[in-house]
Formats: structure tokens, sequence, C-alpha cells
């Protein structure tokens, strides 16, 4: 319940300062976390990062200001916004209309809800898992920068081993790989960006044009196992470790080192196909 009562502490603290500068040190520490942990926690359980709730809300709020005869000039100030044209591109893109048509009676607009977090008890599956520590590594292969926002990179990623497949730099990793075959590492992040990595353990072999290597730091990790279709189950899985195993469990994530994910060979798309996921974690 501390988990708990910390992230609803954190949005009261965002929701009372809505019209000031975004302060992420704060409300994360508020929610008794880092701020990375605060931000990939928050994302995945509500599927917009902190920054997007914040933009959201600000211009829901933004309409009953407007409603209420406000100067849309004053308004676009007073939620954060350097210039009218601003405002009104950003209030636009959420409500389909601008500021102005918004004051017409029977406008049509949005509103983004403030949130809360319960606990949903559900008690049909479990969670199982082992912890390891792993000594520092090397892996080479190909990247892309990933976007977190509107889940994106639960498209995005899957998109970029399709071409790795399409361009056969899947298959020259598969035939390099190493105990651990081909992996998938998350590292790098950012508010809303991440590096994604489709590589293999270290190998002597001269890289060919367009691959890259990155060091993964010694870590302690907690490790999941995935069970069906990918892309569907391992993305089944990792918002289950956000939502349910560290809320339930006191860890946090240790954002020194890459989330991995472990694919050995067979057929991705089989309800019997099995791999992993190993999250970097601390107390």
């Amino acid at each position: 319940m501390d988990w708990l009562d910390a992230m609803n502490r954190a949005v009261e603290y965002l929701e009372a300062n809505i019209t000031e500068k975004l302060d992420i040190e704060k409300v994360a520490k508020i929610a008794l976390s880092s701020p990375f942990h605060f931000q990939r926690m928050y994302h995945m359980i509500t599927g917009v990062t902190v920054a997007e709730y914040v933009r959201r809300r600000r211009l829901t709020l933004a309409a009953q200001d407007i409603l209420s005869g406000k100067k849309i000039i004053d308004v676009a100030y007073r939620y954060g916004y350097e210039t009218p044209e601003a405002f009104t591109k950003a209030f636009g893109k959420m409500h389909g209309i601008s500021p102005s048509v918004a004051r017409e009676q029977g406008a049509n607009l949005k509103a983004y809800p403030k949130l809360s977090f319960h606990i949903s008890i559900k008690g049909d599956e479990d969670m199982n898992y082992k912890i390891v520590d792993k000594e520092n590594f090397t892996i080479v292969g190909k990247q892309r920068r990933i976007t977190m926002v509107n889940e994106e990179n639960f498209r995005q990623i899957p998109e970029f081993w399709d071409d790795c497949m399409k361009d056969s730099s899947y298959e020259w990793l598969n035939s390099k790989a190493g105990k651990l075959g081909v992996l998938g590492a998350s590292m790098d992040f950012s508010e809303n960006e991440f590096t994604y990595m489709v590589g293999v353990e270290e190998i002597k072999d001269p890289l060919p044009k367009g691959y890259v290597s990155a060091t993964i730091p010694a870590s302690t990790y907690s490790i999941f196992e995935s069970l069906g279709a990918l892309p569907e189950a391992l993305q089944n899985t990792i918002r289950r470790v956000y939502s349910e195993w560290f809320p339930a469990t006191g860890y946090q994530h240790d954002c020194c080192a890459p989330t991995l994910e472990v694919y050995p060979e067979g057929d991705m798309h089989s309800p019997d196909y099995r791999c992993e996921v190993w999250v970097p974690i601390k107390k």
C-alpha cells in the first residue's frame, strides 16, 4: 500500500502544480522512486508518459477556462505555451477544433480525466521469476531510436524486427549467436525515447557496415519467462512486470543497465514459443 499511496501522492502533486514547469525529480521523490523508474513505471501502467499526461490534463483544463470566458492568450500562457499559435495548434490536435470555436454553443470537446492508482487483485496467473547476477559483456548488432509516446514502442520494436528479418540482419546475427541466442536490448533511456538493439554477444569477426557494439554493464537481473506468440506474449509479460511485479516486491528498475530480451531458436509465432525478459533491478 505504500507504493500505491506514493503514486497517488505524485499524481496529486502533478495536479496541484499543473500550470508549473514539470519537475520530474520532485515528482519521483514523492513517489519514493528514482526519476527513471517512476517514468518507466508510470508509462507501463497508464500507457502514457508523465509529460503526455500533464499535456493532456493542461489542455482539458484549458478548455474549461476558455468556456468560462477567459482570454485565449491568457489561457495559453497559463498552461505553459510560449505563443497563442503554439497553444492553438496543441489545442486543435487534442480537441479537433480551435480555442475560438470551442466557445461556440454545442462545440464538442474532449476531457482527459485525472488518474488515480488502485490495486486490482486478479489471482489468475502467478509471475515466476529468478534473480541472477550477470557480469559485464558486449553485444553487437543493429539499433534504432524508439519513442514511448502513445505506446509507440510496442509498434516500432516489432517493426524494427521485421526490417531486420527482411534485410537478412537477423539471419546473419542468428548465425553468430552465442549461448543466450539473439537479444533485444533497450537502453539509453531519455524522457520519451530509448535505443533498441537487435544483437548477439560479442563476436570476433569484423562487423559489417551498419552494425554497432554496446557494453552491457554488470548488473543484477530479474528474469521472467514469456510463453506464447510474439510480440503479444512478451509485451504482456513486460506490462505485468511493471504493473504487478515491481509494486508487489519493492524492487526498482536499475537504469544503469539495459533491459534484455533473450530469444532462443524456434518459431516466434508459435503459441508454445518461450523467451525471456531480463530486467535490471535494485532494492
